[in-house]
């Protein structure tokens, strides 16, 4: 190392759980901002922790290293949690007591005028490294690379490749359907943002609050609330994220098929009305109802959407809001069945349904796995509830 003044650093900081919660470490890097030289590591397992408390023991490790080793220097913080990004920038609110605590001590530590920036998976592999070997117990503590150490360049961060958090860590999605409205018990079609749009009916309220408060045995575990922009899955995700003390991010690619000229009548209705058009809609996967889409269009946007989250939220557990269709498009992707099986699954209002996606270390695509689906929450009775869906 020179003995140059660094007037700025980056702090790297990743931190997981081989089970959520499990045995848990977290890594994290000081670089020079102007070089990308390497100026500390630290790497530490803490017992038995959840990915998220990993995730903020990385961040105060690697800004404790920053007030050792770069005294006055201004701090830019770059992590993969979205969830840590956003709480430490203010726009989240922070409601569990462990995650408050260790944001607290963070912003004891960090500078006034410290950023924090979300970074994809692959440009934070550094610290995610680091904090593999803590778990394989290959290093623990705070190392100082000398002078024949090699740095390793940014531009080296950019364009490696990202590792899992562990062999095989997936990437967990609770999918959750949205309560009620007047046109779900009215049996009418509802689509997306280019429909009627209506609200949540108290009853669905009353679902929505009802898997929300079941949910919250997740509450340690998840890391984030995805949902459709559309009014009722908004509403349900809101109280949702409400009973987990997350925020809510939109993502319009999980939205509901457009239904076009079909929106707010009911099957009945479409069929004595269109009934040519209606039966090539059930016959043909790219065939679209007037002025709407059809399921290889959703399927299209729905599969963007999934590959945006895996990235943004790789190895991590996700609450996604949506709709009976884009949820039967994730479970058959995630099963590699033909489109052409939406057709022969039911799913109820306020139903929930996990998937996992893991990694493939052979070709690096994302595989899916069925842990369970259209569950309802405990006192809700699946049988009186059939003709409702």
């Amino acid at each position: 190392m020179t003995d140059r003044v660094v007037e700025k650093v980056v702090v790297e900081a990743d931190g997981g759980s081989r089970g959520n919660p499990g045995p848990a470490a977290y890594g994290a890097v000081l670089r020079d901002a102007a070089t990308g030289a390497v100026i500390a590591e630290d790497a530490r397992t803490l017992g038995v922790a959840t990915n998220n408390v990993a995730e903020y023991s990385g961040l105060v490790a690697g800004l404790a290293l920053a007030v050792a080793h770069a005294p006055g220097a201004s701090v830019e913080v770059r992590m993969d949690s979205k969830l840590v990004v956003e709480q430490m920038s203010g726009r989240w609110k922070i409601k569990h007591p462990d995650m408050a605590a260790l944001a607290a001590e963070a912003r004891e530590l960090a500078p006034a005028g410290t950023t924090y920036t979300w970074v994809p998976r692959a440009r934070n592999s550094h610290a995610d490294r680091l904090a593999n070997e803590a778990l394989d117990g290959k290093r623990s503590g705070v190392s100082i690379p000398g002078d024949h150490v090699e740095d390793e360049p940014e531009s080296a961060i950019e364009e490696a490749e990202s590792p899992s958090f562990g062999p095989g860590q997936p990437t967990t999605i609770v999918l959750v359907r949205h309560g009620v409205t007047p046109h779900t018990t009215g049996r009418r079609f509802s689509g997306g943002l280019g429909g009627d749009n209506p609200p949540l009916s108290e009853e669905g309220r009353a679902q929505a609050a009802e898997v929300a408060a079941w949910l919250t045995e997740l509450k340690d575990s998840v890391d984030v609330v995805v949902a459709s922009p559309v009014r009722r899955t908004r509403e349900t995700a809101d109280i949702v994220a409400a009973a987990l003390g997350l925020a809510v991010e939109e993502e319009p690619a999980f939205a509901e098929m457009e239904f076009g000229e079909w929106d707010g009548l009911s099957f009945t209705e479409v069929a004595e009305r269109d009934r040519e058009r209606l039966d090539a809609w059930f016959a043909d996967m790219a065939a679209a109802p007037p002025g709407g889409e059809s399921f290889v269009t959703v399927q299209k946007r729905v599969l963007a959407g999934l590959a945006r989250l895996l990235e943004t939220h790789a190895g991590r557990t996700v609450v996604l809001v949506s709709h009976v269709t884009p949820i039967k498009t994730l479970v058959a992707h995630a099963l590699d069945a033909p489109l052409e099986t939406l057709f022969r699954m039911e799913l109820a209002p306020a139903a929930v349904s996990v998937l996992a996606f893991y990694p493939d270390p052979r070709t690096g695509e994302q595989k899916g796995s069925m842990r369970f689906f259209n569950a309802l929450a405990p006192g809700r009775r699946t049988l009186r509830d059939t003709g409702r869906w």
